[in-house]
């Protein structure tokens, strides 16, 4: 019997995604877990391997084909010997979301709608919260489609509003939120340059999902900021000699690897602050998950380094260089990326002396680390002398963290910085 091989959701935030490459062609035999094509998501390029023994029959996507829907049939398996006109259970299948479109009838019902328990939470996707908020749509009587259950876009676009079946049932219906402001059109903004010379760049799926969710965080979360300066003559000394300690074994640790061990240690020693915004609760975090910001061609990463406080500062520096080098071609696993409760980016290598980094929701803060820099300070005996400073900018969730909890978590990362010896104990 023939099956359809649907596009999968690769990761839990994907909507949508790129047939990059087929590995294999029509009348080819297939093996359960044999490599069937790439797969673009918004974030990076994984193998998609099939559930089933059989025969590819029909690929109903070409390659390059970009905004794929989830669970769109994108090629037919048959059984070995079966013939592809043999099957009646297998309805043919357009090759495009405009096609479907098309070739959908007029008169198509609206989305399921399944009432959910009273208080129940709801798992939605950012841009389907908004279609449902656009047309006044309670997401607690939508069926989700999505990853488990959680309602994507094609969910809530056919759906409608849907009555209270009897006056007791019915409670006062919260206040919707404003959809998001877009900005100005392109043809808008097309116009106004018109008489000048322009290169257009269409964006992919990792510059969109940049844009969507750094608006969501400026538009959504109570930012605050807080500086202070560290002294890092002590580390840079200790990171000498320790390197010059570990050159046999070539390793060499970083100013970045020191970072994130300080980072992961005050999360410990202030687990207040260890958390994450959770749309109506905070959910605070017990290990020291750190994501740390990896710039890309065309976007960036934030890969995970879970369990950092526990772990050394050569093994830190070798994940972070794996994570990293992975990062730059695309090749890091969902697993990878998702998750954390705080991240660090870090612009010093690139001359910055200071800067305000935006917060990946769901993280609770992030560090903006600058360039260590000679300047001169003031000795306790009152005489000047130099010293090597660098700013450390701390953004953080005010839903989160209180100002006196960004301070204190801020203070210990400092701390750390300041007397390195104390992370190896």
């Amino acid at each position: 019997m023939a099956t359809q091989i649907l596009m999968p959701a690769l990761s839990p935030t994907m909507e949508e995604g790129t047939l990059a490459r087929w590995l294999v062609k029509v009348g080819d035999a297939v093996k359960s877990g044999q490599i069937l094509a790439e797969i673009e998501t918004d974030k990076a390029t994984m193998e998609f391997e099939a559930a089933d023994d059989g025969v590819v029959g029909e690929l109903l996507v070409a390659e390059g084909a970009a905004g794929v829907k989830v669970n769109t049939p994108i090629a037919v398996l048959l059984e070995e010997g079966e013939a592809l006109s043999e099957s009646s259970s297998v309805a043919a299948a357009p090759s495009s979301p405009v096609a479907a479109q098309s070739a959908a009838p007029a008169n198509d019902k609206p989305a399921p709608v399944v009432a959910k328990p009273a208080g129940a939470r709801v798992f939605a996707s950012p841009l389907a919260r908004r279609i449902a908020a656009d047309k006044g749509l309670d997401l607690s009587a939508v069926q989700g489609s999505g990853p488990h259950g959680r309602i994507v876009k094609s969910d809530v676009e056919g759906a409608k509003p849907v009555a209270a079946q009897t006056p007791a049932a019915a409670a006062p219906a919260p206040a919707m939120a404003a959809p998001m402001p877009t900005g100005a059109s392109a043809d808008a903004v097309k116009k106004q340059y018109a008489d000048r010379a322009y290169t257009e760049v269409p964006l992919d799926g990792m510059r969109r999902t940049i844009a969507a969710r750094l608006t969501e965080a400026k538009q959504t979360i109570p930012h605050f900021y807080l500086r202070r300066e560290v002294r890092l003559d002590a580390l840079l000394a200790f990171r000498e000699a320790l390197n010059a300690q570990l050159a046999p074994r070539n390793i060499k640790i970083s100013v970045n690897d020191f970072i994130i061990k300080a980072c992961a240690l005050a999360l410990q020693a202030v687990p207040d602050a260890n958390a994450v915004w959770a749309g109506d609760r905070i959910l605070r975090l017990t290990p020291s998950d750190v994501a740390v910001a990896v710039a890309v061609e065309g976007g960036l990463f934030t890969p995970v380094l879970r369990d950092a406080h526990l772990k050394s500062l050569t093994a830190l520096s070798a994940e972070m260089k794996d994570l990293a080098a992975r990062a730059k071609t695309r090749k890091l696993a969902p697993v990878e990326y998702i998750g954390g409760s705080f991240a660090i980016s870090n612009l010093g290598m690139m001359g910055i002396d200071s800067f305000d980094a935006v917060i990946n929701p769901p993280h609770g803060a992030i560090l903006a680390v600058g360039a260590g820099v000679k300047k001169p300070v003031v000795a306790e005996d009152g005489s000047l002398k130099a010293a090597t400073l660098m700013t450390l900018t701390l953004s953080v969730d005010h839903r989160v963290i209180d100002g006196a909890l960004g301070a204190e978590l801020l203070k210990a990362i400092v701390g750390h910085l300041e007397a390195p010896l104390a992370m190896l104990a």
